[in-house]
């Protein structure tokens, strides 16, 4: 059976290991992410051009996402690593605290303006929330706490506000420095961590735009400001040209009760504003150190395919977890799992809106065809930019939609939409007719069609002109 979700993995430690990565492609993960929180541009450039290579080799496309760092706030260093913080006790945080000096009664924190964003009574969490503090008191640029829920703390854990609220920009220093290295290294998406709305998303598109990159925009929505509001999230998810749930933060910010509807929320309304939506952070948590998951993470990688992710994501499993390959071998076997039971559900919204004449039209068409006509068998897309297999990708279907590409780049990027797989074809000097049985040609070389079977083939009348598809034809199989 065709897999239609797609498989993110993340880089790391572990996939630099000899072999991993092919057996990572081979196993069939479809975009690799850099995580731009660790390591130097030449660590993401290595990896970059081994994944290119690597894929190349296989005859695959397989996208690459940079991830930039944001504004993680965090604590400072502990002078012996960690310290205890006990349940009732006072803890301070403090900027001006010595960088290395923390202890069980203090330490820094990389943020000069926390103070500002806390007022007394607020709750600040630390270490994904394992840990909790009361602000008892604020005196200049010091937050003196009472410890709510102890344990260990260590060195750089993060700090969030309970319900948000921190002021932080979303984009850094670093972040402007590494969106010159996305630029340069032409990644084919990007991410902006902890977005506050649309003018954020804008902000990163620009500047990388005007250092020369031509990077698609994944806006990670983490922040509780960002899913307060019906009109606020949508402003933000159509700046964006992918969403993802990133579950670590949010989860912190509003609390894991929430997490779950706030999940589903955000993936019915990316598919109903035609952006590709990815699910992040802990899906199989325990196959850093285990050769199998859980049944827990099983049914959480499950229900998100249900839902209708186009994507779902490794993080440490892949980058630093004891079992790489493995994971994502499990993780293809749970998504193909839950695509083979498809839940009831009236036709979605974007069926029933209408549209100008273009592109959007004709991939609404070749979606309800494919849905009513028992004969077709695959749809063939002939597409500039992927914007036609997009849209196609919004609605749900059991037949294959296959994206001819004559840009690598195309190819590369479509790789992350759910149902979708790419096809580099070189089409100059070809009239459309031609392009569509070259088309047909390859498919059927590949066993994927046979004599006698109905395809769907869409393309526009000029082939380099992106949003000009106009045509849509139902072909036999010669």
């Amino acid at each position: 059976m065709l897999r239609r979700t797609k498989i993110v993995a993340t880089l790391g430690p572990a996939t630099d290991k000899g072999g991993i990565l092919a057996r990572l492609i081979k196993s069939g993960v479809d975009m690799v992410r850099l995580n731009f929180s660790h390591g130097v541009a030449a660590d993401h450039r290595r990896r970059a051009e081994q994944v290119r290579e690597e894929a190349g080799r296989q005859g695959r496309h397989v996208a690459i996402l940079g991830d930039l760092q944001g504004p993680k706030i965090r604590v400072g260093q502990f002078s012996e690593g960690r310290a205890q913080l006990e349940e009732g006790s006072d803890f301070t945080l403090a900027p001006d605290w010595p960088a290395d000096g923390g202890n069980s009664r203090g330490v820094s924190v990389d943020y000069g303006k926390l103070a500002d964003d806390c007022t007394r009574g607020d709750i600040l969490l630390l270490d994904d929330g394992r840990l909790r503090l009361k602000v008892r008191e604020i005196k200049g640029r010091t937050l003196h706490t009472r410890v709510v829920v102890g344990g260990w703390l260590s060195n750089n854990k993060g700090i969030n506000k309970m319900g948000g609220g921190l002021t932080a920009p979303a984009l850094t220093a670093k972040d402007r420095r590494d969106i010159e290295t996305a630029a340069e290294l032409k990644l084919d998406y990007l991410a902006v961590s902890f977005p506050r709305d649309a003018a954020d998303v804008e902000k990163a598109r620009k500047l990388l735009r005007d250092a020369g990159g031509e990077a698609h925009i994944v806006a990670k929505i983490e922040r509780a400001e960002a899913v307060a509001d019906e009109e606020h999230l949508d402003q933000l998810i159509l700046a964006s040209d992918v969403v993802m749930v990133a579950r670590g933060d949010l989860a912190v910010e509003i609390g894991d009760a929430e997490l779950m509807g706030v999940q589903k929320h955000l993936i019915k309304r990316s598919r109903h504003l035609n952006r590709v939506v990815i699910t992040a952070t802990q899906m199989m948590e325990s196959m850093i150190s285990s050769p199998v998951p859980t049944r827990a993470e099983v049914c959480d990688v499950a229900n998100a395919v249900l839902d209708g992710s186009d994507a779902v994501m490794l993080s440490a499993e892949t980058a630093a977890g004891d079992y790489p390959v493995e994971t994502v071998k499990h993780m293809a076997e749970v998504i193909v799992g839950a695509e083979k039971h498809r839940t009831r559900q009236r036709p979605p919204r974007v069926m029933q809106e209408n549209y100008p004449a273009g592109d959007a039209c004709i991939a609404m068409a070749a979606m309800t065809i494919a849905n009513h006509c028992r004969d077709i068998r695959a749809i063939i897309c002939q597409t500039e930019t992927g914007n036609t297999a997009r849209l196609m990708s919004r609605v749900r279907s059991d037949i294959p939609i296959y994206a001819f590409c004559r840009h690598h780049s195309t190819c590369n990027r479509v790789a992350l939409y759910r149902g979708v797989d790419p096809v580099h074809m070189e089409m100059e000097g070809l009239d459309g007719a031609e392009r569509d049985q070259l088309a047909i040609a390859d498919l059927k070389r590949r066993k994927l069609l046979k004599s006698g079977d109905f395809v769907l083939v869409s393309r526009g009348y000029h082939q380099d002109i992106g949003g000009s598809t106009d045509t849509l034809r139902i072909v036999e199989v010669e």
